[in-house]
């Protein structure tokens, strides 16, 4: 246990995966029924897992903390997924995608599992097409595709802003007919509490019914992990409420390596926050750069008037409008990649130009797109010499029927139209590229043990590209781990099944009872939220969107001085053999006071800005990340082995044989 080797495949890039897929063990169908393996979490990585293994013929059980699979957090996803099929002729092509993501990422991935991902993303949308996804279509009936942030081509597939909950609905009616077919057990309202280890191998979990309270143990000779990432160690972010790194944590305390967990992005198209009251932010899709156009005021008396109420943005000259992002990237404008969009926007705030009463936000604004789009409306309708009005209300409908349910969503929240006045945006927690260690195959550094989608680490290294999550989600759920999972389970065929009365059930299934025990007996001073907003507000003051080392030192203590208070003081009410929410929710602040911790040091042992870690002391003259290729290209794999402070660091080197490592740049 414990040992990095990548188990990358030899020979050139293209051939990596067909040779790694003809070189690999399989298992034969009638062994296949004879092997169990447990899916814990079922949104498109563990849904499309989970539908595909079973199809195979193994015997899956799947896990959710929901009542149903259709409430994963992947409904979240709005504007679309990537794949590498050159619908547009634009020039785009599976190596394009690669050398996009790569860049994206600020060339802190792996070259190897971001080809293979290119690699299969044409056949996702296959995949997804023959399931009826209802993907947006052009007038002559193909697949429609837009931009997304990064990128010079159109490559994003969408259905409106429901790209996610469409493929979410997709891979649940795969698993569906598999439920039907006796080849699933789905187990709901149930949390993975511990991974259970018999001879150092991955071979079940305890789990708890969240309804009932009872402790649960179930085996399985693999188990696959699919449980999203850890936004939320921010409290406030744009995950749902009970997004949590809990199953990734447990295995990491049983031997799974943490890898890169200062990764983490910020999405610069979210709602600003409005107030103390808040319990979460809400994604505003990347997809509406397309249309948008971000701008702040270029005069500070504009901006100091706009914040008091005194003047409206659509008062605002275009002359006297600071377009910012088209300013300094030209080349790629408001498309640009997110962590660059973010930090530009943070940039123009702390200036002193923001636009909402906090000085925390900038404008999205669709006129323009709006009066684009009337004109040509009314050509191709034959209208001629049409009146502004008309175009106007022509460009609208074409903004509703490509964004409709964003722009609802926005006003509903917000109160403000958002066809008539600029929607206010501002960066916020989004995506974890941080996660469990993998290597090839996805399996973590316990045999036995597998990690799919955002709770891994492996595709995406210092910043995700829009509309890539939902294709590694659904290219490890559909077309990797089914294929390279049977290569350790080839060993299992005679094997039979697992037993759960053994000591190492007995053990995990002891750890957790005592740690819930635990948690119930604080002396009941403070609520499990209120230590999950002061481990917040460390987090995005000390370890946000800008970093530094005096920061980070300090959130290490501090964090560690409130998880010993938790620990001592939590209030948490209700019993352990019940439904209890308050204690769900102390378990999971518990992993996150452990995990900001490990975040905390990682970010300061990487002496260095890449993506979305961007440490103060490391940064160009123009305020761009400024990367240290000479001693920081690698992947940094902890080890657990107590508290999060003492964590031992494993360096995986990043072998880069096909790309040139560059300063990044979108200029």
């Amino acid at each position: 246990m414990g040992i990095l080797d990548s188990k990358i495949p030899s020979g050139p890039l293209a051939d990596k995966w067909t040779k790694h897929k003809n070189d690999i063990n399989l298992v034969n169908p009638a062994n296949k029924r004879n092997i169990d393996i447990i899916v814990v979490g079922t949104g498109l990585a563990g849904g499309a897992a989970a539908a595909t293994l079973a199809e195979l013929g193994y015997n899956v059980k799947t896990f959710c903390y929901q009542d149903s699979p259709r409430r994963a957090h992947s409904i979240a996803a709005q504007g679309g997924i990537n794949a590498a099929k050159n619908y547009q002729g634009d020039g785009d092509s599976n190596y394009r995608l690669f050398y996009d993501t790569i860049k994206g990422g600020d060339y802190r991935s792996r070259e190897a599992n971001v080809y293979r991902l290119a690699e299969v993303s044409g056949n996702i949308i296959d995949q997804c097409v023959a399931q009826g996804v209802p993907f947006a279509r052009e007038y002559g009936g193909m697949l429609d595709n837009r931009s997304f942030g990064g990128v010079l081509v159109s490559r994003t597939f969408y259905a409106k802003g429901q790209t996610g909950q469409q493929l979410l609905l997709g891979a649940y009616a795969a698993m569906n007919r598999q439920i039907n077919r006796g080849k699933i057990q789905s187990f709901t309202r149930h949390e993975m509490m511990d991974l259970v280890l018999v001879d150092g191998k991955a071979r079940g979990i305890i789990a708890r019914d969240l309804v009932s309270g009872k402790i649960e143990r179930h085996s399985a000779h693999a188990v696959v992990l699919a449980t999203g990432g850890y936004g939320n160690v921010f409290f406030l972010s744009t995950n749902a409420m009970g997004s949590n790194v809990m199953a990734a944590w447990r295995a990491h305390r049983k031997g799974a390596f943490f890898a890169n967990p200062c990764f983490t992005q910020i999405h610069p198209t979210c709602i600003p926050v409005s107030g103390d009251h808040q319990s979460k932010l809400t994604l505003m899709s990347e997809s509406l750069r397309n249309d948008g156009r971000i701008w702040v005021p270029k005069k500070m008396e504009d901006a100091v008037a706009i914040r008091e109420g005194k003047l409206k943005p659509t008062q605002i000259a275009e002359e006297d409008r600071d377009y910012y992002l088209e300013r300094r990237y030209p080349a790629f404008g408001n498309l640009v990649p997110r962590d660059v969009a973010s930090r530009a926007a943070k940039e123009r705030c702390d200036a002193g130009f923001g636009v909402n009463k906090t000085g925390e936000a900038v404008y999205l604004d669709f006129a323009s797109a709006i009066k684009r789009y009337g004109k040509e409306k009314a050509m191709t309708s034959g209208i001629k010499d049409p009146d502004e009005a008309t175009i106007i209300k022509l460009g609208e409908e074409v903004i509703e029927a490509k964004y409709g349910n964003l722009f609802q969503m926005y006003e509903k929240i917000v109160d403000e139209n958002p066809y008539k006045t600029p929607m206010k945006i501002y960066p916020a927690v989004h995506y974890t590229m941080g996660g469990l260690w993998v290597d090839y195959n996805l399996q973590t550094t316990i045999p036995g043990c597998y990690c799919a989608g955002e709770a891994n680490f492996s595709d995406h290294g210092a910043n995700r590209l829009g509309a890539s999550a939902l294709m590694q989600g659904l290219a490890d759920g559909y077309f990797v781990l089914p294929y390279t999972i049977g290569d350790y389970l080839s060993k299992d065929i005679r094997t039979g099944k697992i037993p759960t009365d053994s000591a190492a059930f007995d053990e995990a299934e002891k750890q957790v009872r005592d740690r819930m025990e635990k948690l119930m007996s604080g002396s009941g001073i403070h609520s499990v939220d209120y230590y999950h907003k002061k481990l917040g507000k460390i987090m995005w003051n000390k370890c946000g969107m800008a970093r530094n080392a005096k920061g980070l030192e300090e959130a290490i203590k501090e964090i560690a001085e409130l998880r010993k208070d938790f620990w001592e003081n939590v209030k948490v009410t209700g019993t352990i053999e019940s439904k209890n929410q308050e204690l769900e929710k102390a378990g999971r602040v518990a992993d996150f006071l452990e995990l900001g911790e490990l975040f905390a040091k990682d970010a300061l042992q990487r002496n260095e800005s890449c993506g979305g870690h961007f440490r103060e002391e490391y940064q160009t003259e123009e305020g761009e990340a400024l990367r240290d290729d000479e001693n920081f290209k690698f992947v940094a794999a902890w080890e657990y082995v107590g508290e999060p402070k003492d964590a031992k660091l494993h360096k995986e080197d990043l072998v880069y044989e096909n790309i040139e490592l560059k300063t990044r740049s979108y200029k």
